[in-house]
């Protein structure tokens, strides 16, 4: 399945772009954003120091990692927000 996949701020940085289309495994009908996330890091492994620590969003909503998606759908991963 393909997917849009979105990268905000460091992310974007590191990975030397904000968005491309994304092939997704979706074997048996269960791919997740995390799924979309290994992905991005197959793409561009320095984003994996940040595995455990994004947010992200599916379709503009705010969403879990273990948040299914399908064909189609927008994926947007933000790295964590830090500031006073």
């Amino acid at each position: 399945m393909r997917v849009k996949v979105r990268l905000f701020a460091r992310l974007r940085e590191l990975a030397g772009c904000g968005d491309w289309d994304a092939d997704v495994d979706d074997l048996d009908g269960t791919a997740s954003a995390a799924a979309v996330w290994q992905a991005a890091v197959r793409r561009h492994p320095a984003l994996e120091p940040f595995s455990g620590a994004i947010s992200c969003a599916v379709n503009a909503n705010f969403a879990r990692l273990t948040t299914a998606v399908h064909d189609g759908d927008e994926v947007a991963f933000l790295p964590p927000v830090s500031g006073g």
